[in-house]
């Protein structure tokens, strides 16, 4: 367990002054015990504590409207559907196979309501209690980052989040891995790409320069987590099969991502899982499937690039 103060000003320096006192300290809940479920304010936040070096985040599958929060007028609104009931699903399946239970950061909210996958300002549009929502989710997955560290030395957070649609009416049925290289840039050749810049840049450049293998292989070679994916009859991009998006629609990371990986430093990588519906998001029965073959994807390439088992 670990008992925490608020030690970053960052995280509440866009609650005005004068709100300070409407809300308890963050960390007054600490300390956080392994198996146990926490809730921010009003739960609109949910953190289940864990004891795996695996770290679960899903900001964009809520469905909480309150009225105390206005809808907000910028930026995309629309729920990621099922995204809450399938990293839920991923939970429950790496706690039975591993005998330990992942780090786990849900939203509650609406998307139309705060998009936690997007800094406060943009997220929140000024509303204190959507900006107090905002604080406790970073909060927590500040949290689950310091634990994992201090039990295991270094771990993964996985994103996750459902794409639809393209404008054109085209659906992409691949799921996109986004580890903040952009879509131009997983085009190039691999001799480019393979470059000591291009992995301090990525999310995952704490586990890239943990592992044996070269940044390239890590990132859409036999190794890369989008491979395996594949291999065990997901289609992803990167992957090698699919090396880049080739001009096509793709996300290569947002804020979670950027904030919560290793470009800037940590032994925490991170990587954006962008899941289409169909086949994955639209049935219990394929949200179960997901899970199971998530979760050994997961397990292999914890095992490639950490060069340990997933263990409490």
């Amino acid at each position: 367990f670990i008992s925490c103060e608020d030690s970053n000003p960052e995280q509440n320096s866009s609650i005005p002054i004068d709100a300070q006192d409407i809300f308890p300290e963050l960390g007054y809940d600490s300390p956080y015990f392994a198996d146990s479920i926490y809730f921010g304010r009003e739960e609109y936040i949910e953190y289940h504590s864990g004891s795996l070096p695996i770290i679960l985040s899903a900001p964009h599958g809520g469905w909480k409207k309150p009225t105390e929060i206005p809808d907000r007028t910028n930026g995309i609104t629309e729920i990621d559907t099922n995204t809450y009931q399938i990293t839920k699903a991923i939970m429950d399946t790496l706690s039975v196979r591993f005998g330990g239970k992942p780090h786990v950061i849900l939203c509650l909210l609406g998307r139309d309501k705060l998009d936690a996958n997007r800094n406060s300002e943009e997220g929140a549009e000024g509303n204190i209690y959507a900006e107090r929502a905002w604080v406790e989710y970073h909060h927590y997955l500040d949290i689950a980052k310091e634990l994992v560290m201090m039990n295991h030395g270094n771990g993964i957070v996985f994103d996750i989040h459902g794409h639809g649609i393209n404008t054109d009416g085209y659906y992409d049925l691949r799921t996109w891995l986004g580890y903040l290289i952009k879509s131009d840039e997983l085009d190039l050749p691999d001799e480019e790409l393979n470059t000591i810049a291009f992995k301090d840049k990525s999310s995952i450049k704490a586990l890239a320069d943990s592992s044996a293998f070269a940044f390239v292989n890590i990132l859409h070679g036999e190794t890369s987590f989008g491979t395996i994916l594949d291999s065990l009859g997901y289609t992803c991009v990167p992957s090698i099969n699919d090396p880049g998006p080739a001009g096509s629609r793709y996300f290569s990371g947002g804020y979670i991502t950027a904030r919560h990986g290793s470009r800037d430093g940590g032994n925490i990588s991170a990587i954006q899982v962008e899941l289409p519906q169909p086949g994955i998001r639209d049935t219990g029965e394929n949200l179960s499937k997901f899970a199971s073959i998530f979760t050994t994807a997961v397990s292999t390439y914890y095992s490639y690039h950490l060069e340990q088992n997933i263990q409490p």
